[in-house]
């Protein structure tokens, strides 16, 4: 059975990989599980960028099909903020929780139905150095006054999705996976995958 290495060290996103991308044929590992321990910097000024880079680096240190992904929260009152900067938005040692405050102190006195955002995602799938396919993702909300949920991480607890009456962090894993922007770009993902493997 082929390998694809998931190129995240993020242990929800690792679950959501696992989740989405069973059936297809490939044992899934980590960098953690084949003793990767170089950290690719996001240096890119896209998501696309950031994706690519991760899953080329990767791709040619363990020579395995590799997938990667970059995502983030566009929230249009702040113009488009935190966007490609969504994991180091209150510094990059910050946590979920600290992120979720500044963003939501930043929002403070932002009307409700000004509050729209969108989470994109971006997966990159690289076979070598020469070879990437890039899969897009977008899914739709509002930001909720607080965070409400336990479920996912991130930014999740605040993304409201009007359609559901929930925020993404309320969802169970199974129905936050089929309409994710992250289940919709691993939808496109799969196929790749599997014409990689015909």
């Amino acid at each position: 059975m082929p390998e694809l290495l998931l190129a995240s060290s993020n242990p929800g996103k690792i679950k959501e990989y696992r989740f989405l991308l069973d059936g297809l044929g490939y044992r899934i590992t980590t960098l953690a599980e084949q003793g990767i321990a170089e950290v690719v910097t996001e240096s890119g000024s896209s998501y696309e960028q950031n994706a690519r880079l991760k899953a080329l680096t990767y791709a040619e240190l363990s020579q395995l099909t590799t997938l990667a992904d970059d995502s983030g929260l566009e929230v249009d009152a702040l113009r488009g903020e935190p966007g490609v900067r969504s994991a180091r938005f209150a510094g990059a040692a910050a946590t979920d929780t600290e992120r979720v405050s500044l963003l939501l102190a930043k929002l403070n006195g932002v009307p409700w139905e000004s509050r729209t955002a969108y989470f994109k995602c971006v997966i990159a799938i690289a076979t070598s150095r020469t070879r990437s396919e890039v899969c897009y993702g977008e899914c739709q909300g509002m930001i909720a006054f607080e965070p409400r949920g336990k479920n996912g991480f991130g930014y999740d607890p605040v993304f409201y999705l009007p359609e559901k009456g929930k925020t993404m962090a309320e969802l169970p894993l199974k129905v936050k996976n089929q309409i994710s922007h992250r289940a919709r770009a691993s939808q496109k993902a799969r196929q790749v995958l599997l014409q990689l493997r015909a």
